[in-house]
């Protein structure tokens, strides 16, 4: 899916846009604080009904309104026919999805509208927690296989279940089996599909961080969060004093992480910055490859201030490989002419301006 026409209603400071973007790439040009982010976190309300830059949804409304609101028209980039998606949230938390019509969960919207999202916080995937690093494992592998949304959403049901067990203090054995057996029959399935979206990951990857970074011996790896050279129910067996001592699980797929080294060496001890942040683009545009070659439709890139993260050549290599993708982009800069000469004529671009949350298209 491609965004044909986008309304966006009383997000921060854009009380009233309509714009219609290129299906390929949008440039949205303009002074610090003039709304360029919030049109990005705009597109994002649609695809997750939240901010990428805050949880507390009262900031991200505009002032003194008590609703956002997005709707937009989706084009099918196969047969180019239209559906219309809206998506609305009030300050009491009210959230309402309607695609062509009907009412759809947020799983279905995050299917419809599937986003890759590269800002400043972006490159946080080496430095942050493995948290950071499981929520972009899963969101690849939810895509990849549709059945990992049920399989992640039971084993979070019964790790939730255990861990209240684990408080309590006293189990009863039998009821404690119950749940470690599926327990595990879960974490298996979920690791299954996590390693098998690394593996095809992978080659994309070490493919787009050559171009970018030249040879350097990069690797990409998945830790599962347990030793698997061990059976996980023995190991949560073995494990089992210790866990009621701290009140949760310690072994599982909830200990997971992703794993990038150079030359051996965990990236992070061993990159620059902009070494760090050639790696993070990799990464994201190789879990991009990786969806366009296995779904219909194509993923929708949003991109914050590209040129102040990237120096010009890797800038240019950087807009290289989102064209070759095909995939509708959505790259904010401050000057007008930053990004403009990457493109080739061939492809569609579209200029934006935007003035204190006002966006005029740009000839």
């Amino acid at each position: 899916m491609a965004i044909k026409s986008l309304k966006i209603q009383n997000i921060r400071n854009l009380l009233q846009v309509d714009f219609s973007p290129s299906s390929h790439v949008n440039l949205i040009c303009g002074a610090n604080g003039s709304g360029k982010t919030s049109l990005l976190e705009a597109i994002n309300f649609l695809g997750l009904t939240r901010s990428f830059r805050t949880r507390k949804f009262q900031y991200f409304v505009s002032h003194q309104q008590t609703e956002s609101l997005v709707f937009a028209q989706l084009q099918h980039q196969l047969d180019s026919s239209h559906e219309p998606l809206g998506v609305s949230r009030d300050l009491n938390g009210t959230v309402s999805i309607r695609h062509c019509g009907s009412n759809i969960d947020l799983s279905q919207l995050a299917s419809l509208v599937p986003l890759l999202v590269i800002n400043t916080d972006t490159f946080q995937i080496l430095e942050g927690s493995p948290a950071i690093r499981r929520q972009f494992v899963d969101w690849g592998s939810f895509h990849a296989d549709q059945s990992y949304i049920n399989a992640w959403r039971s084993f979070k049901r019964v790790l939730q279940q255990r861990n209240s067990l684990l408080k309590c203090g006293k189990i009863d054995p039998q009821i404690r089996r119950v749940w470690d057996a599926e327990f595990v029959r879960y974490a298996q399935q979920i690791t299954q599909m996590r390693q098998q979206y690394i593996s095809q990951l992978t080659p994309d990857f070490l493919a787009i961080s050559k171009c970018l970074m030249g040879d350097v011996d990069l690797s990409l790896s998945f830790s599962p969060g347990w030793d698997q050279k061990r059976p996980l129910d023995e190991l949560l067996e073995e494990q089992l004093q210790r866990d009621l001592k701290q009140g949760y699980t310690a072994a599982g797929p909830q200990r997971a992480d992703m794993k990038i080294k150079i030359d051996g060496i965990n990236a992070t001890e061993r990159l620059s910055r902009g070494q760090k942040k050639l790696v993070v683009s990799a990464l994201k545009l190789a879990q991009g490859a990786v969806y366009n070659r296995h779904r219909e439709g194509k993923c929708i890139y949003l991109i914050d201030d590209l040129p102040s993260e990237l120096d010009a050549q890797h800038c240019q290599l950087f807009c290289q490989f989102l064209e070759q993708t095909q995939s509708q982009c959505f790259i904010t800069c401050v000057e007008p002419k930053a990004l403009q000469s990457y493109w080739q004529a061939a492809t569609e671009v579209k200029n934006f301006q935007i003035d204190d949350g006002q966006l005029t298209a740009i000839l």
